[in-house]
């Protein structure tokens, strides 16, 4: 119609109407183009987005996290067992013989670096699968450690030894909340022991837990300052750098106790109060102990304000525990023989024993008068023969790690 129009209006229509058609023309071209760009730009576009979205790494669907255990008691719903499997006599070295009872010391003599009397041995690793099989009995998930050849020799900068096993999982893994925290521990022939847990430790970190690996303490002390020190009396672990054995930690909510031992040192104690603090208070304790070496057959706390108290090697702050109402409970003497080896510890394994919840104990079969202790407070006893694990050294505290125990953060301590 607008062309029609210009027509009527002679030349100059003529000359308007072209012009209009090519302006026309040029809209309708720049239109087409644009149109086709912006698709080709769109389908281009979207090719590497479809890509993307199909090789799309996702985040694992959120779940509970499995790992938490903020004491001692709560109900148990997952523990890790150690392993005998393998297990090796440690080396005589100086560390190892500021542990251990002078009357031992001709055994690692003559079996350190092998394997323990292998008979025995295969008795402990028979009385650790019944234990096991108890455990889920009583409704807890059992997890292990992978079994490892502790007798390969390595070689670090600083020393030479072999492995010896991971059959206390108490002694390097420590379960604060849901973090689980490797200990440095001091002792040579357990420097590599974390690789028997790392499966486990990865699954969990896996599954939502928190993961904590501080650095293993080298050793610089030359053997004959540590010998110096041995023969003192003294602590062979110095103040170079921190270390500690999880095994010198006790947990009561938001509140720890330590004591400063042959295999933990003041730096270690300080490392552990600076990376809880601030959710957690971390209390030094000690005892009329001349050799120390893991607070669980000295100071084993069992419930919400109730602990037992080693009466051979006695707590110096005992009173600051009985002014926040606490009852402290003084075990019985142990009953086991005189003649049974006990290579790594005392008879007062009796008193290391693991709380399934606060009115059920695993304890030993054979110590009559402590399941009498047991009842007299209103907790079952859950028997167990553990004697010949015993010698390894360690009881039911010690041969275990709490993973995951039903309950909250509380504080029992004031």
């Amino acid at each position: 119609m607008l062309r029609v129009r210009c027509l009527r209006g002679g030349s100059r229509g003529a000359e308007a109407a072209h012009l209009i058609g090519s302006m026309l023309g040029r809209a309708m071209t720049g239109w087409v183009q644009g149109a086709f760009q912006s698709y080709s730009s769109s389908a281009a576009a979207a090719q590497p987005q479809r890509a993307l979205e199909e090789n799309a790494v996702t985040e694992p669907e959120r779940q509970e996290c499995p790992v938490c255990a903020y004491n001692e008691w709560d109900p148990l719903e997952e523990v890790i067992v150690g392993r005998a499997e393998n297990a090796r006599v440690p080396p005589f070295t100086v560390e190892v013989k500021a542990n251990t009872y002078e009357k031992h010391w001709p055994f690692y003599q003559k079996y350190g670096g092998q394997s323990f009397p292998e008979d025995h041995l295969k008795k402990a690793v028979a009385e650790i699968e019944e234990m096991c099989n108890i455990l889920r009995m009583e409704g807890v998930t059992v997890q292990r450690p992978e079994p490892m050849d502790w007798s390969f020799e390595y070689n670090t900068p600083d020393f030479t030894s072999t492995g010896m096993y991971a059959a206390m999982p108490r002694d390097i893994l420590m379960v604060v909340g849901n973090e689980i925290i490797e200990a440095p521990m001091a002792w040579r022939s357990r420097f590599f022991e974390y690789r028997a847990y790392r499966p486990l430790i990865k699954e969990y970190f896996r599954k939502g837990a928190k993961w904590t690996t501080p650095q293993n303490p080298p050793c610089l002390m030359s053997c004959t300052i540590r010998h110096k020190l041995a023969a003192q009396g003294k602590f062979v672990t110095t103040e170079h750098e921190p270390c500690f054995d999880a095994a010198d930690f006790i947990r009561a909510g938001r509140d720890l106790f330590v004591q400063r031992s042959q295999v933990t040192n003041y730096m270690g104690i300080e490392w552990m109060r600076r990376h809880l603090a601030p959710d957690y208070k971390v209390h030094i304790i000690s005892f009329k102990d001349p050799n120390p070496m893991h607070i669980d057959a000295t100071f084993n706390i069992i419930g919400p304000g109730l602990v037992l108290s080693n009466p051979d090697r006695p707590c110096r702050q005992v009173e600051m525990f009985e002014k926040a109402g606490w009852t402290v409970v003084k075990p019985p003497t142990p009953l086991i023989p005189d003649d049974h080896p006990l290579w790594m510890s005392s008879k007062w394994l009796s008193m290391n024993v693991l709380m399934l919840d606060p009115k059920r104990v695993m304890c030993d079969a054979n110590e009559h008068t402590i399941h009498k202790m047991f009842e007299n407070l209103g907790i079952k006893t859950i028997k167990v023969n553990i004697r010949h694990a015993n010698s390894l050294g360690g009881g039911f505290h010690c041969w275990t790690t709490d993973v995951r125990r039903r309950g909250s953060l509380e504080s029992y301590f004031h």
